[in-house]
C-alpha cells in the first residue's frame, strides 16, 4: 500500500512525486538500505539531541504528543518526528515545534533521492533518512520518533544510543510484515502477540532504558528477553513504575517517588495510560530534566489530531450543525476497543456512523466491536486509497447487528442521509487516510 502524499507546493510536489514511484518493500522490512543510505550522509542519526524513542501497536503517536507537549513546557526546544500524515506531508516532521517549512522538506528529500537511486529504496526509508537529516542540521534540546511498522526492522531503528526507548500496548497488525517466518524469530502461529512483542521491543538498545507498558506474561517475558539479549535496562508498568488512573487523576510512582498528575484534556481513558507512559520515559531517563510542573502542564495541553477529535464548524459538519462529530481514525481491533469503550461512556446517543477502512485491515472484528453503540452505518470509500468495498462494510455491519446500514459514494454524501435529528453523535471512523480527507474537507488542517 502506498502511503499517498500531496502538497500545493509544487517544489515538494515534485519530490513526492519521486517517493510515489519507489517500491514498497515485499514481506520484511530490513536495514540494509537504510543504513547505507544514512552512511553516504554522514551518519546524522548517531549525532542527534537526546531522541526518545516510541513503539507500540496502538497509542504511539499519543505519547509522542504527551512528550512533545511536556518537553515543551520545560522550555525546550523539540523536533517530533510521527506517522502517518493526514492531510500534508509536513505534519510528519516538526522543527522546533513548527511544522517543516516547504522549502526545507523539499531539499532534504531531493538530497536523500538524488543520492539513493541506485539503491532502490523504499518511500520510507528516504523520509525517515531526511527526517534524521534535519534533526542533525538544526539545533534543538530534544527529539522525539516515532517509530513507524514494528521496531526491530523499521527504519528509525538504527540509533545508537536514544536517551530512552518505549514499547506502548501491543496488537496483532501489519501481519503482512510481522507475522512473517523467520529463522531466529519467535513462531507466529504458535503465538501471534509473543511474535508481535519481539518485533517492538526490537528497539532496545544497549545501556539505554527501555520502558513499556504491562503484558500477559508469555507477553512480558518476551519483551523482557529482548530487553536483556540487548543489554537494556528494562522498566515494566506493575514492576518498576506505576500509574493508578482514577477519574481525579493519575497517581504515578517509581524509584524516584510519587506524583499526584492531572488527567489528559484528550478524549478517551487510554490517553491517560499514553500520558503515564511518557511520565515514565521522562522519569526513567537522564540527559533531559523536567519538573513536576511541566509534566502537569503537558498532560494537560497535549493534542493528537483524529483520535476521539471533536470537529469544529466546517463544512462537514454544516450538514448536522447541532450534533457532535467525533472523528477518529483507529484502525485495528484494540483501537476498536478503545473507541467502543469511550461511546459507552461519554458520547450522546443516538450515534450514527460513517466508516471506511482499508482492505488490509480486520474489518469483521473491527466492525463487531462497534455495532452495538450504533444507531446507524454508512460505508464509504477512500479515495485514492485501496478500501474495503463498501458492500462488504454493509454486510459486516448487518451482521453484527447495526439497526440502518447504508453506503454512499462519498462521506460527504453519507452526512445527507443521517437522519435529521438535532440530537446525538455523528462518528466517522476506521481509517487514518479517511480522516486526513475529513479535515481537509472541513478546513481543521494538523498544524
Amino acid at each position: 500500500m502506498k502511503d499517498f502524499a500531496a502538497s500545493s507546493d509544487a517544489f515538494v510536489q515534485a519530490q513526492l512525486d519521486r517517493l510515489a514511484a519507489l517500491s514498497l518493500p515485499q514481506g520484511r522490512i530490513g536495514l540494509d538500505v537504510v543504513k547505507e543510505l544514512l552512511a553516504r550522509l554522514g551518519n546524522p542519526q548517531l549525532d542527534l539531541p537526546p531522541v526518545f524513542h516510541v513503539a507500540g501497536t496502538n497509542g504511539k503517536g499519543s505519547t509522542c504528543a504527551y512528550l512533545r507537549a511536556i518537553l515543551e513546557a520545560q522550555g525546550l526546544v523539540v523536533h517530533t518526528a510521527t506517522k502517518p500524515h493526514l492531510v500534508r506531508y509536513n505534519e510528519r516532521i516538526r522543527i522546533a515545534g513548527k511544522l517543516i517549512e516547504d522549502r526545507l522538506l523539499g531539499e532534504l528529500l531531493a538530497e536523500v533521492l538524488d543520492i539513493s537511486e541506485d539503491l532502490g529504496p523504499s518511500f520510507f526509508e528516504v523520509t525517515t533518512v531526511a527526517t534524521f537529516l534535519a534533526f542533525h542540521r538544526i539545533p534543538a534540546d530534544a527529539c522525539v520518533i516515532e517509530v513507524g511498522l514494528g521496531g526491530r526492522l523499521d527504519a528509525t531503528n538504527v540509533m545508537d544510543k536514544p536517551a530512552v526507548c518505549a514499547v506502548n500496548t501491543l496488537g496483532v497488525d501489519h501481519e503482512a510484515f510481522l507475522l512473517n517466518d523467520e529463522p531466529g524469530a519467535p513462531d507466529p502461529k504458535a503465538n501471534p502477540m509473543v511474535r508481535i512483542a519481539f518485533e517492538k521491543a526490537g528497539i532496545a538498545r544497549e545501556g539505554v532504558p527501555l520502558v513499556t507498558q504491562g503484558y500477559a506474561p508469555d507477553v512480558a517475558a518476551q519483551v523482557s528477553r529482548s530487553a536483556e539479549d540487548a543489554g537494556a535496562p528494562h522498566a515494566m508498568r506493575g514492576r518498576d513504575w506505576f500509574a493508578d488512573i482514577s477519574d481525579t487523576g493519575i497517581a504515578y510512582r517509581d524509584y524516584l517517588g510519587e506524583l499526584t498528575l492531572p488527567l489528559p484534556t484528550m478524549p478517551g481513558a487510554h490517553q491517560a495510560d499514553n500520558a503515564a507512559l511518557a511520565v515514565a520515559m521522562i522519569r526513567h531517563q537522564s540527559p533531559v530534566t523536567v519538573s513536576e510542573e511541566a509534566l502537569a502542564e503537558g498532560i494537560r495541553s497535549a493534542d493528537w489530531p483524529a483520535r476521539l477529535q471533536k470537529l469544529g464548524a466546517g463544512p462537514v459538519t454544516a450538514a448536522h450543525p447541532e450534533r457532535l462529530f467525533l472523528l477518529d481514525g483507529g484502525h485495528n481491533p484494540d483501537a476498536a476497543e478503545a473507541l467502543s469503550t469511550f461511546l459507552s461512556q461519554k458520547v450522546e446517543q443516538p450515534v450514527d456512523a460513517v466508516v471506511a477502512m482499508m482492505a488490509v485491515k480486520d474489518a469483521r472484528r473491527f466492525i463487531s466491536i462497534i455495532a452495538p453503540h450504533l444507531a446507524s452505518l454508512t460505508a464509504v470509500p477512500i479515495p485514492g486509497s485501496d478500501h474495503a468495498p463498501l458492500d462488504t462494510l454493509a454486510e459486516l455491519a448487518r451482521e453484527a447487528g447495526v439497526p440502518k446500514v447504508s453506503t454512499a459514494e462519498h462521506f460527504m454524501k453519507a452526512l445527507e442521509y443521517l437522519p435529521a435529528t438535532k440530537e446525538g453523535t455523528v462518528l466517522i471512523f476506521g481509517s487514518l487516510y479517511l480522516a486526513g480527507k475529513v479535515l481537509a474537507e472541513n478546513g481543521d488542517l494538523p498544524d
